[in-house]
């Protein structure tokens, strides 16, 4: 009875690794895809962005 039991327990075990690994694989995918999304969402836009120049009085750059 007890080999039984071991190779029951090593079962077990082998089912709950599995089933933790395509877990995490789900939630880890699931982050991406919304890491993605919000990245994409937040690009400024080239025209959008100022660039600064020097101001001749006061050496200053400022946006313009």
């Amino acid at each position: 009875m007890p080999p039984l039991i071991a190779v029951a327990a090593a079962l077990g075990g082998l089912a709950v690794v599995r089933w933790a690994y395509r877990t995490a694989q789900r939630i880890n995918q699931e982050l991406e895809e919304v890491r993605h999304a919000v990245l994409n969402e937040q690009q400024p836009q080239p025209a959008k962005i100022p660039t600064l120049r020097r101001d001749p009085v006061t050496g200053a750059y400022r946006p313009g």
